[in-house]
């Protein structure tokens, strides 16, 4: 595993700004409180170079906007560790242009290192409002065996490449109905959207369920 791991590579046009309306984080801190208990999100001395890992992202209106524009809530950079976040934690952005490796993001914190990725993923349809990046040891190892689709093991993750890989997928495989993707060249990772946080993280326990059932 890289020790880059959670270092931010793509070029962040970041605006410190107040933290966001405790009720505008409300269901995504619920998803990531859960998944936190689950270890899917976390940090460990152990694994990843120590570093935290796992993020969650939800849109935000205006949703009828080209994809550039397509602004999402997101869980800060480095906050993995945390027990419990609160509306220090979160960062908003507003633009995302994975083909130039761009990000212009505004808040109490900087935005996960994943932003790229999930603003990728939102760029495919404006139906998608919730994109969840987990760790998973057991459904990453068992990707193959529950046909999830898997993204080149030679893409780092964060990366212009990453986006790129990501759409790879949605346009030749059944990602866009499975609504799920495994990190080939990122340990662990795993990725999962839909048009609620409670669909996306529904889905990804269920996955979970089934990759510790094999």
């Amino acid at each position: 595993m890289s020790k880059q791991e959670g270092v931010i590579k793509f070029h962040l046009d970041f605006t410190p700004a107040p933290p966001l309306p405790a009720a505008d984080i409300a269901e995504i801190n619920y998803w990531r409180a859960l998944l936190y208990q689950y270890k899917l999100i976390g940090q460990d001395p152990a694994r990843y170079g120590g570093y935290g890992y796992g993020n969650l992202s939800i849109r935000v209106a205006p949703f009828k906007v080209p994809p550039p524009l397509r602004a999402f809530i997101i869980s800060g950079s480095q906050t993995g560790e945390l027990l419990e976040l609160d509306s220090q934690h979160y960062a908003i952005v507003s633009e995302c242009y994975p083909a130039e490796n761009r990000i212009v993001a505004h808040g109490p914190i900087r935005p996960s290192s994943e932003s790229l990725t999930h603003g990728a993923v939102y760029a495919f349809d404006p139906a998608i409002r919730a994109v969840l990046h987990v760790h998973s040891p057991e459904i990453w190892r068992a990707a193959t065996q529950l046909n999830i689709p898997i993204t080149d093991e030679n893409v780092p993750y964060g990366t212009p490449a990453m986006a790129a890989e990501v759409a790879r997928l949605y346009v030749n495989t059944d990602m866009a109905q499975r609504r799920i993707f495994s990190m080939g060249g990122h340990e662990d990772g795993i990725v999962a959207f839909a048009e609620t946080a409670k669909k996306a993280g529904d889905l990804l326990l269920a996955t979970l369920a089934a990759a510790q059932a094999l």
